[in-house]
Formats: structure tokens, C-alpha cells, sequence
């Protein structure tokens, strides 16, 4: 079956292998409808994922499946996906996918990609963020209502920083607030911007948010996870559809709509009839870019006054320059006893 599908440079041919595959088993939604989801919000989508390297979340056996991430151009892939250098940790590099056009999204989604997990950067600059991403995830105890709770407070916090905070559901129980930034900050930058950040906002809310790294530290808060802001990390983009049961929607809001949300109502079926009514909530979201000049001045401020400095990265990085070690609490302790 093949689809046609208008972009900026005309019109493409999309084939759609095993339209009734059944994708989520629990709706009975097919690959078919998750393609068409995809066609309904490719402008918006595009929009959010324009000359991104982005990482797929393929799902080949529907949500009940085992899925994996592809970093890597696939094999096969029309003439017409654009592609771009993306450097990992480790150093080596990948050819990736960039999303230009819809057309780009409805292949992908052939391949039974969910999510399309973007870089915070653009091709013509891998190395230097244009988003600062903050992912407010609740910790057991806790649910969505906490994370809009300090989604709040981050926003006061990102506005003394100069920056404009634009959230969105993760589709699940958490939130990702996102806040464009001119690229002139390397990922290390970019991270200790975000820690700084973090750190003011559980300043002022100890009891409901944190940046504990270690799991056993945490409480019932919501964790502000810095390491997303790492090299080669990504979050699913707004109007992903996540891969569980139910097809939730990584769904782009309004502050004032915030409060008022169910995460729940996001969904593969719901979404795009509330984007015809109500339109892209982030269609402005370029439109305002600042800089992470004050959170590098509040970061240099709580490593000089109290003694904050760097956090642990992810495992699988390799030591990082002021990194502290890489031991969760409770062993340092039996090791040092």
C-alpha cells in the first residue's frame, strides 16, 4: 500500500507494509491508524522535530513486545530522509535520522517506531544544545498532580533565569518542560545549567522535589533528572505515542492548562481531533530563545558557596572531569566501614 504525503519539497510515496498488524492489542489499534495518527499531526510534529537527529523506539511487535532504540540510519532508507553526524560519549559517531518533512515521520512509523526520541540539537551544530530539557519525574508515592505542583516552581525558576519554559505530558505520569536557548553551550554547559536550575527549584520545595541521584535517596518527591540534559540522552518529543497500553500522547500544553489536564485524555485516537479544535499550543516555542548565562552563574555560585558541584552521569559514561563517585550511598558506606 503505498501513501502519498505532502512536504515542502513535494509530494512522497510512503509504503505501508501490514496495515492490520495490530499494534496495541489491548485497543486493537493497527499499524495503520499509528501511521495515520502520525499524517494527522505531521505539522505540528515536523515543527518540533525539524532538523533534529532523532534516535527511533521501535516497537515490532506491538507495545506487548520487546522494543529498541535505533541511533542509526536504517538500512533501506528512500533517498529523501536527510540525515546528519551525531558524536556520542564514547566518541564514535552515527549517521542519524533528521526529521525534515511528515513524510520522514509516516516511514518511520512504518519501520513500528512510537516514539521518536529527538537530540537537543540541530544538524548544523551537534555539539551545542537549543533546548535546555528538564524531565520532572514522580517517584513512587507520588503522580501527576505532584509533578504539576513543582512544574510551577520550575517555571518561576526558569523566568529569573531569562529562560520561557514550554511543558508538555511525558504520557505517562510525569512532565517534560522544554526551554529553547540560543547554541552557544556545549552538553556539559547545557547539564550544569540544568543542575543549577534544579537545585533553586528544590531549594524552595525540599519536601516535594529533588535531584538525588540515587534512587534510595529520593523519598516520595519528584526527581528533576538533570542527566537528561547529558550528551546523547533524549526524551520522547511532544506528540510521540508512547509505547503502553493505552496509546498515550506526550501531549504540548499551556501553563493555564496545566492544572487542569488528565494526562490520560491524551491518547492516539483523541489527539488529533484536539489539535484541530485547539491547535499547537508550542507553535511559538522558536520564538523565544535566551541563554544560559544566569544558570552558569547560579551553578559557579553553589559550587563556590556551598560546595555543590558536579552529579553523577549515567553508568555507561565515561568519567567526566569533577564527576563525584559513582556509588550509591549505602555502599559507600558499608565500604568505608
Amino acid at each position: 500500500m503505498i501513501l502519498q504525503v505532502d512536504g515542502p519539497d513535494g509530494t512522497r510515496d510512503v509504503r505501508l507494509t501490514s496495515p492490520g498488524k495490530v499494534t496495541f492489542p489491548k485497543l486493537g489499534i493497527t499499524k495503520r491508524e499509528v501511521v495515520e495518527y502520525y499524517l494527522a499531526v505531521g505539522g505540528p510534529m515536523t515543527r518540533a522535530l525539524r532538523d533534529r537527529p532523532t534516535n527511533l523506539k521501535r516497537f515490532n511487535d506491538g507495545v506487548d513486545g520487546d522494543p529498541f532504540f535505533v541511533k542509526r540510519v536504517p538500512k533501506g532508507a528512500p533517498d529523501w530522509v536527510r540525515t546528519c553526524t551525531v558524536t556520542f560519549p564514547s566518541g564514535r559517531t552515527a549517521e542519524s535520522v533528521a526529521i525534515t518533512e511528515p513524510a520522514t515521520i509516516a516511514w518511520a512509523a512504518n519501520l513500528n517506531t512510537l516514539d521518536f526520541h529527538p537530540w537537543p540539537v540541530r544538524c548544523r551544530d551537534t555539539d551545542r544544545p537549543d533546548e535546555l530539557r528538564i524531565d520532572l519525574d514522580p517517584q513512587p508515592g507520588t503522580g501527576f498532580a505532584d509533578a504539576v505542583a513543582v512544574a510551577g516552581v520550575l517555571r518561576e525558576v526558569l523566568d529569573e533565569a531569562g529562560l520561557t519554559g514550554w511543558p508538555k505530558t511525558s504520557g505517562g505520569r510525569g512532565l517534560h518542560v522544554f526551554a529553547p536557548i540560543r547554541p552557544e553551550w556545549d552538553f556539559i554547559e547545557v547539564r550544569r545549567a540544568v543542575i543549577a536550575i534544579a537545585r533553586r527549584v528544590c531549594r524552595r520545595i525540599p519536601e516535594r522535589a529533588t535531584v538525588d541521584w540515587w534512587k534510595e535517596e529520593r523519598g516520595e518527591r519528584v526527581f528533576l533528572d538533570f542527566n537528561q540534559a547529558a550528551r546523547d540522552r533524549t526524551i520522547a518529543s511532544a506528540w510521540s505515542v508512547r509505547g503502553l497500553p493505552d496509546a498515550t500522547v506526550s501531549m504540548p500544553l499551556t501553563w493555564d492548562a496545566l492544572a487542569d489536564v488528565d494526562p490520560a485524555e491524551f491518547t492516539l485516537r483523541t489527539v488529533p481531533g484536539i489539535l484541530e479544535r485547539h491547535g499547537d499550543p508550542h507553535a511559538a516555542m522558536d520564538d523565544h530563545r535566551g541563554d544560559c548565562g544566569t544558570a552558569l552563574g547560579w551553578y559557579a555560585e553553589d559550587e563556590s558557596e556551598r560546595g555543590l558541584g558536579e552529579m553523577p552521569y549515567p553508568p555507561e559514561y565515561p568519567k567526566m572531569p569533577g564527576e563525584p563517585m559513582r556509588v550509591q550511598p549505602s555502599r559507600a558506606k558499608r565500604s568505608t566501614r
